[in-house]
């Protein structure tokens, strides 16, 4: 059946079939359908079997992707350009599904070849290959490049939610700590006045050593801390000092006992126990305050640090780098998807090696993130570091469901994913292996087994300058 004109001339000036002779241009012609599609109608749909190759005629054609649960437009066709008259080899090419989703905006209009067809057009017009596979490069290295935004975006989206988990603790206990000390100081600016209207020169000595030598022992569990809270309590009524019984408690939580108490009781006059009392609870209750919020403010600045070893804003992108740094940098920040996973740490001497650490906590994050995923968030992941030869190595071990034999040798490849339909991109696995193999001169290997997954990176301890 002869092949209708107006499709031979038509598909005459598409790029792609450009210096083809009329033989050729009359067996696509027969070779293919013409497809009319509605608005909104779908060309194909990510994840369904691979089955065809389209040239846009007219219209415009949008592919989107689901990542993270959400439609994400990769690429809109308008045919205007030789990139965007053509859609569906990159599936064809690299895997069995669909990678993407293509809809009609508006009406549009189509050539459709099948499988067999699409090779066969390789096969019959080598010219078309010369045009095609610069473009099919294009579009690996811009999903590439978009899966690594990707990525980037989502490890920014992890660092805040592990920043924002670890900082609440610390954040929480120094606002409790400003707001104690607040109400706190009337307190002890009244307890001083009466202290120095009321304590004599010798007094007030012994009640500074008092105050310097108390509050220093280990702290008491809660139990002690209570049964030492009653025992000064019952001090204090002894002393007839039943109006300050409420100081009991931060007295015993300052490690104040009976001997002590005894041994500042011989030393004062009755009168000037009181006040002496009155005035050393706010004292050592501040110095408590004022410790717990130097230790937050320390909790926040190696927050801080173990934020800039991950990204390593603050450094050349280049340099020596500690593997267990970043490592821990990595784990640091992963901590909330970590909640109900138990991490094993079998860390060996490494030294530091030349690397570019931002990317490879990258890789870190990837395998750990894979990891948690293949472990449904419950399980054991063991992360181990060695030396080998003149080779570090970085090992990933999880108790996970494991990768099907038949699907490791792809793990690698990209596009390739064995994760739900908008979970994997297909491509974190080959972006890791591009920052080790192409970036450091490394490896990555795979193993795997129900329960006992393992990913190792080796890097090369030294490079030899390019």
């Amino acid at each position: 059946m002869p092949a209708p004109a107006w499709l031979t001339g038509r598909l005459a000036g598409i790029e792609l079939f450009a210096g083809l002779s009329d033989e050729q241009l009359d067996w696509l012609a027969c070779a293919g359908t013409v497809r009319e599609l509605g608005d909104g109608q779908a060309l194909f749909v990510e994840g369904a079997p691979a089955d065809g190759f389209y040239i846009l005629l007219d219209g415009e054609i949008v592919v989107s992707k689901l990542v993270g649960g959400r439609e994400q437009v990769l690429t809109r066709h308008l045919g205007d350009a030789l990139e965007h008259q053509f859609i569906g080899e990159l599936p064809l090419l690299t895997s069995d599904e669909y990678l993407a989703t293509a809809l009609a905006v508006g009406p549009a209009r189509v050539v459709a070849y099948g499988k067999d067809a699409f090779f066969d057009m390789l096969e019959r017009c080598p010219q078309v290959c010369r045009v095609l596979l610069p473009v099919l490069a294009g579009r690996i290295n811009a999903m590439e490049r978009q899966a690594g935004r990707s990525r980037m975006l989502e490890g920014l989206g992890m660092l805040a939610a592990g920043l924002a988990h670890e900082l609440n603790n610390p954040a929480a206990a120094a606002l409790r700590a400003a707001r104690e000390l607040r109400g706190l100081a009337p307190r002890l600016a009244s307890a001083a006045v009466e202290w120095g209207r009321t304590g004599e020169e010798a007094e007030v000595r012994l009640v500074a050593r008092f105050q310097d030598r108390v509050g220093s022992g280990a702290a008491l569990d809660p139990l002690a801390e209570a049964e030492a809270a009653d025992d000064v309590a019952d001090w204090l009524r002894e002393q007839a000092l039943g109006q300050t019984i409420d100081l009991a408690d931060d007295l015993a939580e300052h490690g104040v006992d009976r001997a002590e108490l005894d041994g500042l009781a011989a030393g004062l006059r009755p009168d000037a126990l009181a006040a002496a009392l009155a005035y050393l609870v706010p004292v050592l209750r501040i110095r408590t305050l004022a410790g717990d919020a130097a230790e937050a403010a320390e909790r926040v600045v190696e927050l801080v640090r173990r934020t800039s070893a991950y990204t390593n804003l603050d450094r050349a992108p280049q340099r020596d780098a500690d593997l267990r740094e970043g490592l821990e940098a990595t784990l640091a920040l992963m901590a909330p998807k970590l909640r109900n996973i138990r991490v094993r740490r079998e860390y060996g001497g490494v030294p530091d090696l030349q690397a570019f650490p931002s990317e490879l906590n990258q890789v870190w994050t990837n395998l750990i993130d894979n990891a948690v995923d293949a472990m449904g968030g419950e399980g054991e992941l063991t992360i181990s570091t060695r030396r080998e030869g003149d080779h570090a190595v970085v090992e990933f071990r999880d108790t996970g469901h494991g990768i099907p034999a038949e699907a490791l040798p792809n793990v690698f490849q990209p596009f390739f994913t064995t994760k739900d339909l908008g979970k994997g991109t297909g491509l974190g696995l080959h972006v890791s292996m591009d920052i080790v193999a192409q970036r450091h001169g490394g490896t990555m290997e795979v193993d795997s087994r129900p329960g006992d997954t393992r990913f190792v990176v080796r890097l090369p301890l030294a490079r030899d300058p390019a």
